[in-house]
């Protein structure tokens, strides 16, 4: 049924027409890549929601999500998610491009959750990342994934919980596992590796939340930035992406400094993208074959886990 105003404006209604008759005739006939790539994109998304939730400790957020490869003894990349230490969730803050893409790429995917402030510590954060790793390695064979192809992903607090578990060696060991236990650490744009520096030149935005999590004792703090326990043995090697927010790109290469003159290995880049817009956008869209990240981060899973 065409409406009053199309029946009043026959040019209106003709170009209405126009138009429909255009998208319909370049949906079927000019743009056969682009409707499979949307099937693709579909299908690999259909077959993310198909994640079993695994519990790696009695609270009820210490569970993860996983996502089995499509071939066994294949690499697995571990997820953490951010939300300022005090708020976020595996269901929502994963970034839905992720898992498909991973799964693609022929690797295992999770995604895990954490207590969080203020009923649980940063220190207990950090031990429960460790121990979903183990969690996971411990139960390899059965999940169908190679235990000694892994990797630990984060964005923004969970950048930081990544970058700490990769550095203090003591969360690893808690769990029974290792630096050689990584492959390696891709931290996504977090901005207090250094969380003294952070809390004194962050400003007013974030500064409460800040010292929630990690308190006013300066001792504390430091036994808490990825950036002061840089010195070797760390994780075997890290990709640190950011994208061009001041105090992220400068805790970015402060951090990724610290870890060259430890000897670690390790890859600094940044990504278009400026405040919270592209704070978020680096999660997000990574995966998505269009966002400038998402090779980077591919080629260099496939050099580390070809090793």
């Amino acid at each position: 049924m065409h409406s009053l105003a199309q029946m009043k404006h026959p040019r209106l209604k003709t170009l209405t027409l126009l138009v429909a008759a255009t998208c319909l005739t370049s949906f079927t006939f000019g743009q056969g890549p682009l409707i499979e790539r949307l099937r693709e994109r579909m299908a690999a998304r259909k077959g993310s929601v198909d994640a079993v939730e695994l519990s790696y400790g009695k609270d009820p957020l210490q569970k993860l999500d996983y996502w089995k490869p499509m071939k066994a003894g294949s690499p697995l990349v571990i997820f953490v998610h951010g939300g300022g230490w005090k708020r976020g969730d595996k269901r929502n803050a994963t970034g839905e491009e992720k898992p498909g893409h991973y799964l693609q790429q022929g690797y295992g995917f999770a995604s895990i959750n954490y207590r969080l402030v203020p009923a649980a510590t940063v220190e207990q954060q950090a031990q429960d990342v460790a121990n979903a790793i183990a969690h996971l390695i411990g139960r390899a064979e059965s999940l169908g994934f190679d235990a000694t192809r892994v990797v630990l992903m984060g964005h923004s607090a969970g950048a930081h919980l990544s970058a700490l578990v990769g550095t203090d060696m003591k969360y690893l060991k808690q769990a029974e596992l290792g630096p050689k236990s990584l492959r390696g650490v891709i931290p996504l744009d977090g901005a207090c590796y250094d969380v003294p520096r952070q809390i004194a030149q962050g400003g007013d935005f974030m500064h409460d939340t800040y010292e929630q999590a990690f308190g006013t004792e300066k001792e504390r703090q430091l036994a808490l930035s990825p950036t002061a326990q840089a010195a070797a043995p760390n994780a075997p090697a890290f990709l640190i992406l950011h994208v061009q927010r001041v105090d992220g790109t400068a805790q970015s290469r402060a951090l990724g400094e610290a870890l060259q003159k430890a000897g670690t290995p390790v890859e600094v880049r940044g990504f278009d993208g400026v405040g919270l817009r592209g704070h978020a956008e680096i999660n997000r869209r990574l995966g998505d074959p269009a966002y400038a990240a998402t090779p980077v981060v591919d080629e260099w899973l496939e050099r580390v886990f070809a090793k």
